[in-house]
């Protein structure tokens, strides 16, 4: 059998199916479906765009639901607002849905990275600031890894 003729039988079930498939695994933001049903059904980008279009005014698919989980379940795994906030943008998730998302977590992440360096060092950080350069400097390093902005890492040791 030929391309074309495989290509004919791709049908708009067969790509939504496939989309249910990845949204029922996990949150999936409108690029990432793209890009993931592009590469499993070459050839078919106006399907695919009707597909994914009809999941997103279905509330099957959401940028904003998935932003908001990412920036919650990231937290919860104690990292910062730069590394969340990259992690995002590469899955083309709206800046202004990403801004929304961190409105909605009202987190203190000068708390958060209080608490993940205390997790790290075992040390309480806001009781103990009297470290030499040298482990200030692999404190400092651990937290800007982590995702954490200079304020935050410069007001906490």
């Amino acid at each position: 059998m030929n391309d074309e003729n495989a290509i004919g039988l791709i049908s708009g079930s067969d790509i939504r199916r496939a989309a249910m498939d990845l949204l029922a695994r996990r949150e999936h933001a409108v690029a990432e479906l793209h890009r993931k049903l592009n590469t499993r059904f070459r050839d078919c980008n106006g399907l695919i765009e009707d597909e994914v279009h009809r999941l997103t005014v279905e509330g099957l698919q959401s940028d904003a639901r998935l932003a908001e989980a990412f920036v919650n379940s990231r937290i919860g795994k104690g990292q910062g607002p730069l590394k969340i906030r990259r992690e995002l943008q590469l899955r083309e998730v709206n800046s202004e849905l990403i801004s929304i998302a961190f409105e909605h977590s009202a987190v203190d992440w000068s708390e958060l990275a209080a608490r993940v360096l205390e997790k790290k060092f075992g040390v309480d950080v806001l009781t103990n600031k009297t470290f030499n350069p040298k482990e200030k400097g692999r404190r400092a390093r651990f937290l800007q890894q982590r995702g954490f902005t200079f304020e935050q890492i410069s007001s906490l040791l």
